[in-house]
């Protein structure tokens, strides 16, 4: 069984929950969802349009705080910085740009601009976003690419780290949710690709790539 995350071939069955196979990997500890199980981009979608984050909506603000709060703190003024992932209402870009950087925006569904990812930025931020992808690997990889070197990626989802509660977690029953993360997994991206990882807080990476890559 191939893990998605790290592309080793130790992935084992894990849990079978609701009548969906999830993969557990032993390389980089990655929880993922089998593909035959993954929503359609329909199904996606429409999962999708009963989010409301509002830019108005200050306990929004306050949740993205944590992540955002950490990342300014390691920016120099005036950085020019990518949303990846932004989703129909770029919040946090909105709050980066407030703090006085420059933010574009991607999301292959609401902000598909490709011109965007044409270039290299000193930070990403891809918060709420990582345990959509289906292709993490790829996705990485382009994150890699488009962080410029000594460039910030600032990372936000929910560490799974209690396989008792697996089947009942919140965040596992989102069902375009298809991959989790423990702050393992994470560290071992970030060597596999030669970032230094920092945990801040809960649930939050960042994740820095060397000024000689």
């Amino acid at each position: 069984m191939r893990c998605p995350v790290c592309e080793g071939s130790e992935g084992r069955p894990f849990q079978v929950v609701e009548g969906r196979a999830y993969g557990r990997c032993g390389r980089c500890e990655a929880t993922f969802l089998l593909p035959e199980h993954w929503p359609s981009p329909e199904a996606e979608r429409a999962e999708y349009a009963l989010h409301r984050n509002a830019a108005d909506d200050t306990g929004y603000r306050r949740f993205l705080q944590t992540v955002a709060a950490p990342l300014l703190q390691r920016l120099a003024p005036g950085q020019q910085g990518l949303d990846y992932g932004c989703g129909p209402g770029p919040v946090l870009a909105s709050m980066l740009r407030e703090a006085g950087h420059a933010v574009a925006l991607y999301d292959p569904i609401y902000q598909p601009d490709p011109a965007t990812l044409a270039g290299t930025y000193h930070f990403i931020t891809c918060t709420e976003v990582a345990e959509h992808f289906h292709r993490p690997a790829d996705e990485f990889r382009r994150l890699d690419a488009l962080l410029a070197p000594g460039g910030w990626l600032a990372l936000m989802t929910r560490f799974q780290t209690d396989d008792a509660r697996f089947a009942q977690w919140h965040y596992r029953r989102d069902p375009t949710h298809v991959v989790f993360y423990r702050e393992a997994t994470l560290r071992w991206l970030a060597r596999h690709h030669g970032w230094r990882c920092e945990v801040p807080c809960a649930n939050v990476a960042l994740m820095q790539k060397s000024v000689t890559g």
